[in-house]
């Protein structure tokens, strides 16, 4: 109930033995910074070219210790 009172826009203070310990308020999401196309690849066209055999090389090694990735498999599902 109070939850919703928040996302109305009503804040609350948070007490234990009478002392606030903290406030709910309503979230403010900060603005995100809007990227162009062109802004984008010019970021990664400043980027030194991947060594796509060094990239084959880490994951092979990385598969013989964690195991091979299954790109079906999902992480979170329940089991």
């Amino acid at each position: 109930m109070r939850l919703r009172r928040v996302e109305q826009g009503e804040s609350f203070t948070v007490t234990r033995n009478g002392k606030p310990i903290a406030d709910l308020v309503p979230h403010r999401a900060e603005p995100q910074p809007t990227r162009t196309l062109g802004e984008i690849q010019a970021i990664f066209a400043k980027l030194p070219p991947m060594d796509l055999e060094r990239w084959r090389r880490e994951r092979e090694e990385d598969d013989k210790i964690f195991g091979p990735d299954d790109p079906l498999e999902d992480p979170w599902e329940r089991r």
